[in-house]
């Protein structure tokens, strides 16, 4: 019951693909759109669009929605899941993903500062934080550069793996759910 229930919700998120492909900045790319893994959830694409999703979620600035779409279109992945599963890094959760990525990018630079020594600036007001986070980006270098594409990748493997292994599992739970209903056999 709540899986139908879930499924139906997920069908009513779900933009129409007919009302997208006629947008005027989409109608050229129309072909490469109708490719049925960029919009169906099945475990292939699924597990590739969330690894998507989490690599360009890393993506400094705005441009990762725009990134995980082209790599979905790519790798053919579940591209609306891809763009989804960017937000996984908003204002809350990038300083300490970025530290984290410091801390990975740290391994390969030994030289570099501790993270403590280099704490992110404090949040006053939107307008001189953006300026001043990314000047706070710049001062980590290269340990942060290596680190958010090693964390990137790290993130984007765990995320196609852990999908694969969920979607098996409950596969295989069904399966047996179901042979346990079957009457048996005579």
């Amino acid at each position: 019951m709540l899986r139908k229930a879930l499924r139906a919700w997920i069908e009513r998120l779900k933009p129409s693909v007919q009302k997208i492909t006629r947008h005027p900045w989409v109608v050229r790319h129309v072909p490469a759109l109708s490719d049925p893994d960029l919009w169906h959830l099945n475990r292939r694409s699924t597990a590739r669009g969330v690894a998507v999703g989490l690599l360009c979620g890393l993506i400094p600035g705005p441009v990762q929605v725009a990134g995980a779409i082209a790599l979905s279109l790519l790798w053919r992945a579940n591209f609306p899941l891809a763009a989804i599963t960017t937000l996984y890094t908003n204002p809350f959760t990038i300083v300490p993903l970025y530290l984290l990525a410091y801390e990975y990018g740290r391994l390969f630079f030994p030289d570099a500062p501790p993270v403590v020594a280099v704490l992110p600036p404090p949040f006053v007001d939107a307008a001189s934080y953006v300026p001043a986070l990314a000047a706070w980006m710049a001062e980590l270098g290269k340990p942060l550069a290596l680190g958010i594409v090693l964390l990137a990748l790290t993130l984007a493997t765990v995320g196609f793996v852990a999908v694969r292994v969920v979607w098996r599992c409950h596969v295989v739970a069904m399966w047996r759910k179901r042979a346990r209903e079957r009457p048996p056999a005579r």
